[in-house]
This record gives structure tokens, C-alpha cells and sequence, in this order.
């Protein structure tokens, strides 16, 4: 698999944060703590998501949800949950984790996240600490799949044979050549494994030697 590093995001469309409020909006309505941020995909192109990105700033908790379309291009998409309420902070009422890095990897996921045509991002910060709160930095990485890696048979189908050229024609073949040499060394192999360790001698006979047959210098 690789990672988020080596893939490039997926050019998307980020909307503004959405706070939902209790009571009329148009009076002082107070904060229900829940913010709701839309991603839009290319339109026309769904994602196999592998990794949500971003960085937090003061969420409590998180839930992903997927608009996903059907196998069949003719079947409606759906909305679905993918996470829900994945802890972002610490603690809610202290800053630890507030600001940190995230991601969301496919693994971490309820349903695969094929063929994806839009991500709501719902995020949830019960501390009346903090007057507002949001995700930034929001990245969306597709699934790449690794090429396929070849067998030792089609490199070898791969290989084409090549005529010698013509400065090596007449020359013995190869494949004698090799097998003469292959047998030469099964012979060495054979006489080494056979030798003993007594001395042989030219001209001795019972350890003796023949007057006749020494010369003089």
C-alpha cells in the first residue's frame, strides 16, 4: 500500500463550517456544539478514499459520513456512516490535542469508501470553553492500487532470442562447449573423491630401486 505521502489529493471542494443552532436564528440562539463541514468530490468521478487528512482545531469528537454510489451505474447514492465520534481531543475542556495533525486512515472505516461522491464531515465540541471550532487543512487521498508485480516466467517469455553476429559464426556451439565442460568437471570431481593419499613412485619396486635404472650425474 502506499502512502499519503507519495499520492496526490483529490482536488475537492471544501465548504464553510455550518454551526447548528437552538432556537431562532434570528434571535441570540445559542450553540448546540455540533458543526457540520461539506466536502464536495469532482462531479462525475467517484473516489475510492484511502485517507482523510487535517488539522484540528478545537473538535472534540468526529463522525465521517459518505455519500456512496451503487455497483450499477443506475442505483441512487446513499448516505452512510463510515466513523463515528472518533475522539480528537483529550479532553474536551483542555487544550491537549486541539491543534494536532489527524487522519483517518481506510482501515479505520465501517464500510469501505468506494466509490464516493461526497464526505460530510460532522463534528461535535460539548466544552462551552471554546466559542468556535472547525477542521482545517482538509485532504482526501484516493486508493491506488500497486502495479502488479511479474512472475520469473513472463520475464522470461519476455526475452527474445538474438542471431550471433557474424564475426562469432563458425565458432563450436555453446551448448557443446558447456556440456563438454560440464563432464570434464564431473570427472575431476570423480578422480578427487577416488584419489588416495599414497605416494607413487617412478622407479621404485617394493620400495627398492634397480641399479639399472639410476644414472649417475
Amino acid at each position: 500500500m502506499s502512502s499519503s505521502s507519495d499520492v496526490t489529493p483529490v482536488s475537492c471542494s471544501i465548504k464553510p463550517p455550518v454551526f447548528l443552532q437552538i432556537g431562532d436564528p434570528k434571535a441570540d440562539a445559542a450553540h448546540s456544539g455540533v458543526c457540520v463541514v461539506d466536502v464536495t468530490l469532482p462531479f462525475g468521478k467517484p473516489v475510492h478514499i484511502q485517507e482523510i487528512t487535517f488539522k484540528n482545531y478545537y473538535t472534540a469528537y468526529l463522525t465521517v459520513r459518505l455519500l456512496r454510489r451503487g455497483p450499477g451505474l443506475e442505483a441512487p447514492a446513499r448516505w452512510c456512516t463510515a466513523l463515528r465520534d472518533l475522539p480528537l481531543m483529550h479532553n474536551p475542556h483542555t487544550e491537549a490535542g486541539s491543534q494536532d495533525y489527524c487522519s483517518v486512515h481506510r482501515a479505520q472505516m465501517q464500510v469501505e469508501p468506494d466509490h464516493v461522491t461526497s464526505v460530510r464531515l460532522i463534528l461535535r465540541q460539548p466544552s462551552s470553553a471554546w466559542l468556535t471550532f472547525s477542521l482545517e487543512e482538509v485532504k482526501i487521498f484516493p486508493q491506488v492500487e500497486p502495479n502488479p508485480e511479474k512472475e520469473v516466467s513472463d520475464w522470461l517469455s519476455d526475452l527474445t532470442l538474438v542471431d550471433p553476429p557474424p564475426d562469432l559464426e563458425g565458432l563450436p556451439d555453446p551448448q557443446t562447449v558447456s556440456s563438454s565442460i560440464q563432464q570434464m568437471w564431473a570427472l575431476t570431481e570423480v578422480m578427487q573423491t577416488n584419489q588416495t593419499t599414497a605416494s607413487i613412485g617412478r622407479y621404485d619396486v617394493d620400495g627398492c630401486y634397480d641399479i639399472n635404472l639410476l644414472s649417475l650425474s
